[in-house]
């Protein structure tokens, strides 16, 4: 049974990474939605903030309200074409900081199993043989008292799929209201889960560039 869902969005303002004529990258806060939800207490969210100030701004991608970090949204039609295709053939690269519970016994692996919607607790998803496949590659960075650092490389785009991958594994990520114990989802206030870069070819000239955006709560626990 999922928690009951209460939106209270931060308020700081939205830091911008990069921009030119075609795109903007962008550090997405922890809490806030990538799109208006349907209710109207759901209605704050990055991209009606982002189109206060430039009204052409395009969705491309979308992050879970909990997870935090890099985002690019196009400023014109044809970049937004050109940046979904990017992410629809799987050319921009992602990576993400997680904090996970306990220690796994490798530094690196793969997390192979598919995923499906869990319809009766919707918005959850679940392992299953009939779902899509799903695959994320993990390695560690650090390993601390009682959790661990673990860079995260998906390898499709599902929905909830680091969450629920680390979850499958055993160590759960920290904060993860959905698929941790109660135990480790309460030792935090967010979810320790964050897209520290972005790889895409700039619609303009071609070139590769890439976006980092810091991760605050990695910061905190390696540097008390």
């Amino acid at each position: 049974m999922k928690p009951p869902f209460l939106y209270l969005p931060p308020t700081d303002p939205v830091t911008v990474l990069y921009r030119d004529d075609d795109l903007l990258f962008v550090d997405k806060p922890a809490g806030l939605l990538s799109v208006p939800g349907r209710l109207p207490e759901h209605k704050d969210s990055l991209l009606n903030r982002l189109l206060s100030d430039d009204p052409e701004v395009r969705l491309v991608h979308r992050l879970d309200m909990d997870t935090s970090g890099v985002m690019v949204f196009a400023r014109t039609a044809a970049a937004q074409r050109v940046l979904n295709r990017q992410f629809e053939t799987r050319k921009a690269a992602k990576t993400y900081i997680a904090e996970i519970g306990g220690h796994p016994q490798e530094d690196s692996g793969t997390v192979d199993a598919p995923l499906m919607k869990d319809w009766p607790n919707r918005p959850l998803q679940k392992i299953d043989p009939a779902g899509k496949p799903s695959r994320t590659d993990w390695r560690v960075l650090r390993r601390l008292a009682h959790t661990t650092l673990v860079e995260l490389t998906p390898l499709t785009g599902r929905s909830h799929q680091l969450r629920l991958h680390m979850a499958f594994m055993g160590h759960a990520i920290v904060g993860d209201r959905f698929y941790a114990a109660p135990d480790l989802a309460e030792s935090s206030p967010r979810l320790h889960l964050h897209a520290s870069q972005l790889t895409c070819d700039l619609p303009g000239s071609g070139a590769a560039y890439t976006a980092t955006a810091p991760c605050t709560f990695a910061r905190e626990i390696t540097n008390p």
